[in-house]
């Protein structure tokens, strides 16, 4: 392991117990003298940390903080980020948001204190640059290697003391309209702007129109997907699984699922089913549970109150085994997927990921694992000991959104959220089936109909920035313009205000009804 102290600007010391110091890279460039040590020292940990937190660095800590070569870790203990609150007009991402209290997977970075791999630095170096600015550098760097499967996170436990004076930098208007232009599309540079003028009565004319002199910056993965992926910590004692699924009037379906779990080279310990019926009169039709020989438990459950949430919490009381596989009723898998779930714990470290689901008119690209955005609770796989105290939201009940606001519970416990492209489910979308009846919805007679649908306006009022909201409220403007717009503006915009606002309404009463 080798640490570098650094002063903001230049580097101020670099240690190494094994290596011995380094006295004539004092002064240097922070950032040439970590791409220096990367290609030298391929082996070792690269740790930076500014002189203000040399005393609070949790050295001991680092070699298990980094369990495998494409992790990229940092902290700020500032209450803001280097991109400030402006960050919430361009990007929509669970990433922007960052609960410092628990590890938390973001691509914004901090000079404060971090550490990564030398290889997988050294294996990014060709679309590096020594840049002067350290916390410009280690943002744009994390940007886009992320999304090529480097896992970024913001890391409390580099810290011993989380208790800080030390101001950390924040970038300017010019550097984050730069940013913008370098790491997004265009179109968000004029969002960017039009917001700050619409949201905060600025005119940041200057920093929009340098901004169109950068070109927009590119990364090749190719180096870093030759990294493997084989992490040092033990996920996995007993290695048992509990699949759970919901579901109503797919008897077929369902019957194919439990003999495509049968015939699986490594087989569940117990098969969860909840069953709903909301016909008072009606029973269970799965009369295969009884009338087969199956190699796992299943524990069925009936209930006359439908809804998938309901359903899932059902489930949830019930599970036993180390790790936990959420299904629908209508999917088809090959007979590995569970072999290759477990190698997946194995191999990641980590404690939650989605599988590729698809439908059968598309086709899944293979790719490195990376963090994903959202959670999909039909075909996700999860360590058990993450569910203690979940419940799915009842809020999102007969809407959308339950299962983006479980994975978001999930974020805030610490535990990301992986995708895995290797392994796959095919979703058949089978046809709605069983005595549904179309759920009454307690804003469908209002003389103003709310948009967005109150279940969504739900999640983002509980997980989005002020920023972000703003900007999603922007967005939806313009996605819905119409020839009604050119006619009467004025009155468009004041019917979507209207609707906004009973969209703001509902979801704040379905919030306190959970309460």
């Amino acid at each position: 392991m080798i640490v570098f102290y650094h002063n903001n600007y230049k580097i101020t010391e670099v240690v190494s117990d094994d290596l011995g110091n380094f006295p004539l890279e004092k002064n240097r460039n922070i950032v040439a003298v970590l791409l220096d040590f990367a290609a030298k020292f391929e082996h070792e940990i690269l740790v930076w940390c500014t002189e203000s937190n040399r005393n609070c660095l949790n050295v001991s800590a680092i070699p298990t903080l980094l369990h495998h070569q494409k992790l990229l870790i940092s902290f700020n203990l500032s209450s803001k980020n280097y991109f400030d609150h402006h960050l919430g007009y361009i990007e929509d991402s669970p990433f922007i948001k960052i609960n410092k209290n628990v590890k938390y997977a973001s691509w914004q970075m901090s000079s404060r204190v971090g550490a990564i791999h030398a290889t997988a630095l050294s294996a990014c170096k060709n679309d590096l640059k020594a840049e002067y600015n350290f916390d410009f550098f280690l943002n744009s760097f994390a940007k886009r290697a992320m999304v090529n499967g480097l896992l970024c996170y913001s890391e409390p436990s580099l810290l011993v003391d989380k208790k800080s004076d030390d101001k950390a930098p924040c970038a300017t208007l010019s550097e984050l309209f730069k940013f913008t232009k370098q790491h997004y599309k265009t179109r968000w540079v004029f969002l960017l702007f039009f917001n700050m003028m619409l949201f905060e009565k600025k005119f940041p004319l200057v920093p929009f129109l340098q901004s169109f002199f950068y070109k927009k910056r590119t990364f090749n993965p190719k180096q870093l997907n030759q990294l493997l992926l084989e992490s040092s910590k033990n996920q996995i004692n007993e290695g048992t699984i509990d699949v759970l699924i919901p579901t109503i009037g797919r008897k077929e379906y369902l019957q194919n699922v439990l003999i495509n779990l049968a015939s699986q080279t490594y087989l569940p310990k117990n098969v969860i089913i909840i069953e709903q019926n909301p016909n008072s009169n009606s029973s269970s039709e799965l009369e295969f549970i009884q009338n087969q020989q199956w190699p796992f438990v299943i524990k069925h459950h009936f209930t006359h109150q439908s809804g998938a949430c309901n359903a899932r919490n059902i489930g949830l009381a019930l599970i036993e085994s180390e790790f936990t596989f959420f299904a629908d009723d209508d999917i088809i898998f090959e007979n590995n997927l569970l072999e290759s779930a477990i190698a997946t714990f194995k191999s990641t470290g980590n404690e939650v990921f989605l599988v590729a689901c698809h439908l059968q008119s598309q086709t899944i690209i293979e790719q490195p694992p990376k963090q994903f955005t959202v959670f999909g609770a039909g075909h996700a796989f999860v360590k058990s000991t993450c569910l203690a105290d979940m419940k799915f939201d009842m809020g999102y009940e007969f809407g959308f959104g339950e299962d983006n606001d479980f994975g978001m519970q999930l974020r805030n416990k610490g535990y990301d959220i992986l995708y895995i492209s290797t392994s796959r489910i095919l979703h058949l979308k089978a046809p709605i089936g069983g005595f549904r009846t179309k759920p009454v919805l307690r804003w469908q007679n209002d003389k103003i109909q709310p948009k967005p649908s109150p279940t969504v306006m739900l999640f983002r009022l509980k997980y989005d920035t002020k920023e972000q909201l703003r900007n999603y409220k922007t967005t939806l403007l313009f996605k819905n313009l119409n020839i009604k717009f050119l006619r009467n503006p004025f009155k468009y915009i004041n019917v979507f205000k209207q609707k906004w606002n009973r969209s703001v309404y509902w979801a704040s009463q379905l919030k306190q009804s959970e309460l």
